[in-house]
């Protein structure tokens, strides 16, 4: 077990070189990979593997180095840089030489990759049944269904698709017969048939009308390829770039060309290729190379935005003695050729040997919408030169400045400095500071002062770097006064008493003389400094702005290039998920694909979810477009995507457009299979409330009205049978109205003293163990100000509850109450409005129950049951606090407990998964899939609070923690791998969480006691049953 982990953590193979590396540590595995990665780092390949296990980066990964790299170069985390720099870019026109040293190459790592670490993807375990969810809605862009671990290639092929030319290129790719007949190879048989399965996905794309496609078909053939002893690989980069690998093939099997292995007119290396110039210096030698790359991979580490990088990986060493023989090494690299579509590899990997495992960079790495190529191409060396040489001058000059003034703001010479304008500023304090005793200026000859103890020089420290010449005349008159001073000091008779020392540090003794000397001399000295260190700070800000703006040169903006997509991963360097930002052209505006969802996104949350620095989440590729392809991709459009995809769909091949019916064909034949099996379902429904009956019915037909009135009526009846013994009491009270004058002034004067009651207590401050909304629902309506005419409608339909029917009196109240609310017509009330605020009373009271209830059970460890509660109360309650933010309960509240609940379920499931026992693991994930997972779905929003961001993660790590365990076995470590993915991202989960059983008290007493029993728990932090 532990040399299998040795294996995939260090890449080395050798069990020689493992069993004594074990043996040396011990039997340590931390202490194995430390000795290992520490004297044996002579396996450059196989660390390059593992240092780089990022999507998008084959070309970065696994290659061979340059001929003109030593053979005894050794890569180490300091050297990654230069490692890459050395590494080439695919050139679809290598010299045969080349190609066979590469697969040479490629040979040894897919050998070493086969047990290496990898990283997973993502898989969608559920789908939404409602056939609602099947259906494109009018021309937005379909998704694409994840049929496990497969979101890269759903980002990848997204992002390829909204390119109008290479859509345009695999929806018109053909092969003459003969090229058909002729082609015997296994892989060439394999590419042609993955084009056309392709082909197709593409077809659908354009035209389904389904919301998104299955692209099993053209996964099966990259997954049977991998299943293969010679291509066992299962890393995201080599995946993606074998695919594109694979489409490259297909192409140049159709370009008619006298060699194979020319590939200059081969559609997707004019599309995606360009060229650079290599020239510098290398031990001593000066060389100059032309290079052909695809996808260019820069470093993230040490970088903060895209011109940086760039910057970074085109020049290395020094290159002003080109001419010289004390060069040693020195590199730039001129960009030649730019193709229509240019991709950027940000290296967001690393191999951490401490860890012995990769990990992923986190820090933040900013891109612009439009970035000018005009500054790294060949065509522009002289001017760039020239901008260098400024730009090397301004950054020495700047860094001179930043000591200089650092000498000013960490003045002293000890390891505790401070800022020197304070530090004469708590000298003056000290000074002014009232002394023991003042002496008056007429006994100054005669005052004793004390001697001070301390060495002189309190000031002591480096001169102000200017205006010195200036102040040489102040400091020689300043030493003579102190000189005149000093020879009238005395030693003290005697030192304080404890008694006497002041309350804050101060003179013993001070003439007003030497006062206002001194105060002269540090407050001019401090304007000085002050003066000094503003002076260095509009320099360097002035020298900020002149380097930013260096490249802002109007010959430098001719060549500008769009961003078109950006390819985000979300998670740890072991697990994660992926989708793609991509800018639509027509709609002008960012859309977020993500598997089967495609939303309409912002900048703004690009840029979150894409520079890093925040969460997990951060951009590994980036696809700009030069601007005359997007010039051309918006001219050919006629202004609306349906429109140009209509016409795609008719250019289409009559077998294509067959394919696309045949698919509209079988979708309606699901949705029809869909309705009759709900048709068969549906006698079997119960709502659960009578809420719930109103939504089912109010698409029932023509007497929709009257279903609406009962279902109003219903709900109005519930609340009044709730308040009934309020209602009955206030009956009561109007004896002797009833007696005097009889029923209507009964009823008139119940009415007016329960509204007068309901709007006392309505105005009453809460208090975290009373909520008086909870009593009646006149007074959740007085509080949100709802219209007078539905208060006094629901207060006249409390009167005439039939359950009011005690003796006459009652009778008699509620038959006049009926026969006054017959009177009100649809002129006097809305009814729907009316409706929908008995429908918020009734949602409030459940989300008070199951807060409650949440709580109640919480507080009793019962986990599992707390949280189902306590989610659906959150949710509920949200939807309220949208019209008010008394219509639903304190927000927080539910949110801190529903994040307490997940925290300890997750450290329940968590130890019943490393418990080792197949029945306690299978229980673990069982509590993962059916409440934790959704839950953290449903928490996950834009709107998410830092606290629950702050919990998700520490779930998050808590499981990631878990990879690489030496007590975990094979079965173990397999189940982790599948619940990773899904717990890293849920976002395109259709989340499925069982409602609560019902819970309804039957007056509003009992809620009432058991929200202040809570209440008082939760404040008093102790537990309160409440039968």
């Amino acid at each position: 077990m532990l040399l299998k982990q040795l294996k995939e953590i260090t890449g080395i193979q050798d069990p020689a070189f493992l069993h004594a590396a074990l043996k040396a540590a011990n039997g340590d595995l931390t202490g194995a990979v430390t000795f290992l990665t520490d004297e044996h780092s002579q396996e450059p390949a196989q660390d390059a593997a593992a240092a780089e296990p990022s999507a998008w980066e084959g070309s970065a990964v696994g290659k061979q180095l340059t001929p003109n790299v030593p053979a005894t170069l050794t890569i180490n985390n300091t050297d990654l840089h230069t490692i890459h720099t050395f590494k080439p870019l695919e050139s679809p026109g290598a010299e045969a030489v080349e190609r066979d040293a590469a697969e040479r190459s490629q040979e040894a790592h897919s050998a070493e990759s086969k047990n290496r670490s990898k990283r997973k993807r993502c898989e969608v375990w559920g789908e939404n049944p409602s056939q609602n969810n099947w259906r494109r809605v009018g021309d937005w862009p379909v998704g694409m269904k994840n049929i496990g671990n497969t979101c890269w290639f759903s980002a990848v092929i997204q992002s390829l698709f909204q390119l109008p030319e290479f859509r345009r290129l695999v929806l018109g790719y053909s092969l003459p017969p003969n090229v058909l007949e002729n082609c015997q190879s296994r892989t060439g048989k394999r590419n042609i048939a993955f084009m056309q399965e392709l082909q197709c996905l593409f077809a659908l794309m354009l035209g389904t009308r389904r919301k998104f496609v299955d692209p099993s078909a053209a996964l099966e053939l990259l997954r049977d390829a991998f299943r293969s002893t010679e291509e066992q690989q299962q890393d995201v980069s080599e995946v993606t770039h074998k695919l594109l690998d694979w489409l490259e093939d297909a192409f140049q099997l159709a370009v008619n060309v006298k060699s194979p292995g020319d590939k200059s007119e081969n559609p997707m290396v004019q599309l995606f290729y360009g060229t650079f110039l290599t020239e510098g210096i290398h031990e001593g030698n000066a060389f100059s190379k032309i290079e052909t790359f695809g996808q260019y991979p820069l470093q993230v580490n040490g970088y903060r935005n895209l011109n940086e990088c760039l910057e970074g990986a085109l020049v290395e060493g020094e290159m002003d003695g080109a001419a010289s023989q004390s060069v040693k090494y020195g590199e730039e690299r001129w960009f030649t050729k730019l193709p229509p579509v240019l991709t950027f590899e940000l290296s967001r990997f690393e191999f951490n040997q401490s860890l012995g495992q990769p990990e992923k960079i986190h820090t933040k790495l900013e891109f612009p919408q439009t970035i000018y190529m005009d500054r790294y191409l060949y065509s522009s060396k002289e001017l760039i030169h020239v901008k260098r040489e400024e730009m090397k001058r301004l950054k020495e000059k700047m860094v001179l400045l930043q000591q200089k003034l650092e000498r000013y703001m960490k003045y002293g010479s000890g390891p505790a400095r401070f800022p020197l304008p304070d530090m004469l500023q708590y000298v003056l304090e000290f000074i002014t500071t009232e002394p023991a005793r003042v002496v008056p200026p007429a006994q100054d000859s005669q005052a004793a002062l004390l001697q001070s103890q301390a060495e002189p020089g309190v000031l002591h420290g480096p001169s102000p770097p200017d205006r010195i010449q200036e102040r040489k005349a102040a400091a020689v008159g300043d030493a003579a006064c102190f000189s005149a001073s000093s020879s009238l000091q005395q030693e003290s008779s005697a030192p304080l008493q404890p008694s006497e020392v002041p309350e804050h540090p101060a003179p013993r003794v001070v003439s007003e003389e030497e006062l206002n000397l001194v105060r002269t001399c540090l407050q001019r000295w401090r304007n000085e400094i002050e003066q000094d260190i503003q002076e260095l700070k509009e320099s360097i800000t002035r020298i900020n702005l002149s380097m930013e703006q260096m490249y802002c040169d109007p010959l430098l903006q001719q060549v500008p290039y769009h961003l078109h997509a950006v390819l985000v991963h979300e998670g740890q360097a072991n697990a994660g998920h992926y989708w793609a930002y991509i800018y639509d052209q027509p709609r002008q505006r960012w859309l977020k694909y993500n598997d089967i969802s495609v939303t309409e996104s912002s900048w703004e949350e690009l840029e979150r979810d894409s520079f890093g620095g925040f969460r997990n989440a951060s951009a590994y590729c980036l696809m700009y477009i030069h601007d005359k392809a997007s010039c051309c991709a918006t001219d050919k459009d006629d202004g609306s995507e349906a429109g140009q995809f209509q016409k795609e769909v008719e250019s289409l091949p009559l077998e294509l457009r067959h394919y696309i019916q045949e698919d509209n064909w079988r979708l309606e034949q699901e949705a029809e299979e869909w309705e009759g099996e709900q048709s068969c379902k549906m006698p079997q429904m119960e709502p659960s409330s009578a809420s719930e009956s109103q939504e089912l019915s109010s698409e029932s037909g023509p007497d929709q009205a009257s279903v609406c009135e009962q279902s109003v009526h219903s709900l109005a009846s519930e609340h009044a049978r709730i308040a009934k013994e309020q209602t009955a009491k206030a009956i009561a009270n109007t004896a002797d109205a009833y007696e005097k004058n009889g029923v209507v002034a009964a009823l008139e004067k119940a009415f007016h003293e329960e509204y007068s009651r309901l709007y006392q207590l309505s105005k009453e401050t809460p208090t975290p163990q009373n909520d008086a909304r909870l009593q009646h629902v006149l007074v959740y309506f007085l509080q949100n100000k709802a219209p007078q005419q539905v208060v006094d409608r629901t207060l006249l339909e409390q009167f005439a509850d039939k359950n009011l029917s005690y003796d006459e009196r009652s009778i008699s109240i509620m038959k006049v109450a009926r026969a006054k609310l017959r009177e009100i017509g649809p002129a006097d009330v809305d009814m729907e409005e009316y409706k929908r605020w008995h429908e918020d009373y009734s949602q409030f009271r459940k989300v008070s129950v199951y807060l409650l209830t949440g709580l109640e059970l919480y507080q009793n460890g019962k986990y599992q049951e707390s949280l189902t509660y306590l989610v659906y109360a959150y949710q509920s309650n949200s939807q309220l606090l949208l019209k008010g933010a008394r219509r639903g309960v304190d927000e927080s509240l539910i949110a801190l407990y529903r994040r307490k609940c997940l925290l300890k379920l997750n450290e329940v499931a968590s130890s019943l998964f490393i418990s080792c026992e197949e029945a306690h693991v299978t229980e673990g994930i069982s509590i993962l899939n059916e409440l934790i997972i959704p839950c953290m779905h449903l928490m996950n929003g834009f709107e998410i609070s830092k606290e629950d961001l702050d919990a998700i993660e520490v779930m998050r790590s808590h499981w990631c923690s878990y990879l690489g365990r030496e007590d975990m076995d094979a079965k173990q470590e397999r189940k982790l791998g599948e619940l990773l993915p899904r717990l890293l991202d849920s976002s395109t989960e259709v989340v499925v969480l069982k409602e609560p059983p019902k819970i309804r008290p039957n007056s509003p007493y009992d809620l009432c006691s058991r929200f202040a029993a809570v209440m008082e728990s939760i404040h008093k932090a102790s537990a309160v049953t409440v039968k």
